[in-house]
């Protein structure tokens, strides 16, 4: 069986040296094209593509593959893998695979289809995620199932801790589905909903304390939540749930210590911060920033619940 692979983030590494340690014939891997990182815009190659040329496999950079597919044509393969690859496939693309492209997708479908399942999830404040291996069709993550694990989301689980355990979910799902595509019965999904892309957003402390938590996490390490006091912005890595029933407002801190971290009272409970980042600084523990800085305890941080 010759396969394509096609990936792009750190997400989708696990899963391609999975199968070319499992002995599938990769044919080719398909990534997007290196894209100017950093301010002095140094062309920076895909994880994926570091990964392919490490293991010495040719790799393709279509800027549009929908606009020009000829060179995948022209490999003559049976199948194609996709991981979080980040182009629409077309029909045409669809047909040139015998056997089909899967998708490995990063939740239980038919819940959060589309492009940020973890963080949502997360957001979400649910307890249990997984992997899907489905098989793909023009419509955006509707096609039929092969297989589904679930995992669990911790209590202290970011957007990168849930990503690693389910890449290496993936890699082990596809690597052992994949040997009996051409006898799989496949299973076609129910109704189920799209989630949008995340983005960077401000912490808003009328909000419960889980809330709050699952928001900060859902966006660590980024694109990231943050909050002002006292005119400084910080960005909020990890934060846990504490009770508490006092009558400060919301957005007030409690306490900060080396014990705890950075407290904040929430609408209902409060938020314990322990990784922050100020504006233009460094990632650090909470309590590490609170040492002689402006932000101490009864500092309020600015209410957004009225905007």
């Amino acid at each position: 069986m010759k396969i394509v692979y096609a990936g792009t983030p750190q997400f989708a590494v696990a899963p391609l040296k999975k199968l070319y340690e499992a002995g599938y014939e990769i044919v080719a891997v398909l990534t997007q094209p290196d894209k100017p990182q950093g301010r002095k815009g140094i062309l920076t190659p895909s994880p994926v593509k570091v990964a392919a040329e490490e293991l010495s496999l040719p790799v393709l950079q279509p800027s549009k593959l929908k606009e020009d597919c000829s060179a995948l044509a022209s490999i003559g393969a049976d199948c194609m893998v996709t991981c979080a690859y980040g182009q629409i496939l077309t029909e045409e693309v669809l047909g040139l695979f015998p056997l089909g492209v899967w998708n490995i997708h990063a939740s239980l479908l038919p819940e959060y289809r589309g492009a940020a399942p973890i963080p949502r999830a997360i957001m979400d404040g649910k307890r249990v995620t997984g992997i899907t291996v489905m098989k793909t069709e023009l419509g955006l993550d509707t096609g039929d199932i092969l297989c589904a694990q679930e995992v669990e989301i911790a209590e202290n689980d970011t957007c990168g801790t849930l990503s690693e355990k389910l890449s290496l979910l993936g890699a082990e799902l596809i690597a052992r589905s994949l040997k009996g595509i051409k006898e799989a019965t496949l299973t076609p999904q129910g109704e189920g909903f799209t989630c949008k892309k995340v983005q960077r957003t401000e912490v808003d402390f009328s909000k419960s304390a889980k809330e709050v938590s699952c928001l900060i996490r859902s966006l660590s390490p980024a694109p990231l939540a943050y909050a002002t006091a006292n005119g400084i912005q910080l960005n909020f890595f990890m934060a846990s749930t504490k009770e508490y029933d006092g009558n400060e407002p919301y957005g007030t801190v409690l306490t900060q210590s080396p014990k705890e971290g950075l407290v904040v009272k929430c609408g209902e409970g409060a938020v314990v911060i322990t990784e922050l980042q100020p504006a233009g600084g460094k990632r650090m523990r909470a309590s590490d920033f609170m040492n002689g800085r402006k932000i101490g305890k009864g500092t309020r941080f600015e209410d957004k619940s009225v905007l």
